[in-house]
């Protein structure tokens, strides 16, 4: 193995719970809800999967559905897809939903796993290259910056900057490519098993995480050093 490559939300870092990330768009734009105001707002924008990085759309309004598929191509596609989400659930004002689009792009909307800077170092003294492959539609690494993981990524390749996105094979292509990596000696690492698992077409191995809190998973990465010595764990998903 001569690189490993790690999608972003729900694999290196998880994004704030739905209610501190509406406090947060609330402060800044010094509007105040009661606590129960709150709470039935923040659920209706989770259920809605207004929040990027957060769970999946219950349903996807008309307005939404042309864009969802794609919004992972663009910038403007991807607020507009989560922009139009999330003005389906009523706020006291309607700055509101560009403030929350805003913020979940901040390092503070985002908590790295226990074991990222853990693992991404031990892959740095061994001399594995690091690439950052992710379905996204905004510039991540001031995130990786501000948590002090930016120092052990060797190349970033995001969707938006490409213009494609994961399971398409060109994006992981790209990646191997900035690594000077052969695929065959890639080790693909995600939690979306349709979208992380378009590595498998360049011949990279795949590894899938859960996608979880970050307190429900301290040692999910783990086992990419068990992989990396020749030892695969048993639920690793290689080749899926």
């Amino acid at each position: 193995m001569t690189a490993v490559l790690f999608d972003f939300s729900g694999t290196l870092f998880r994004v704030e719970s739905a209610e501190s990330w509406l406090r947060g768009a609330l402060a800044e734009r010094q509007v105040e809800l009661t606590e129960p105001e709150l709470t039935e707002a923040a659920e209706a924008l989770e259920r809605m999967g207004a929040l990027p990085g957060g769970r999946s759309p219950a349903w996807l309004p008309e307005d939404v559905a042309s864009v969802w598929g794609v919004r992972d191509k663009s910038q403007e596609l991807h607020r507009a897809a989560y922009t139009g989400l999330s003005r389906h659930v009523p706020l006291p004002d309607e700055r509101l939903h560009d403030t929350l689009y805003d913020r979940h792009m901040t390092p503070a909307a985002w908590d790295p796993y226990p074991d990222a800077a853990e693992v991404l170092g031990a892959l740095r003294e061994r001399g594995v290259g690091v690439g950052v492959v992710s379905n996204i539609g905004w510039d991540l690494r001031p995130v990786f910056r501000e948590h002090g993981l930016d120092r052990y990524v060797d190349a970033y390749v995001l969707s938006f900057e490409h213009g494609i996105q994961k399971p398409d094979p060109r994006l992981f292509r790209a990646a191997c490519a900035e690594l000077d990596a052969d695929p065959r000696e890639v080790l693909m690492v995600g939690d979306d098993r349709r979208a992380d698992g378009g590595a498998a077409a360049l011949g990279c191995g795949v590894h899938f995480v859960d996608h979880l809190p970050v307190s429900e998973r301290p040692d999910g990465l783990r086992p990419v050093l068990e992989l990396l010595e020749g030892r695969p764990p048993a639920d690793s998903g290689i080749g899926a």
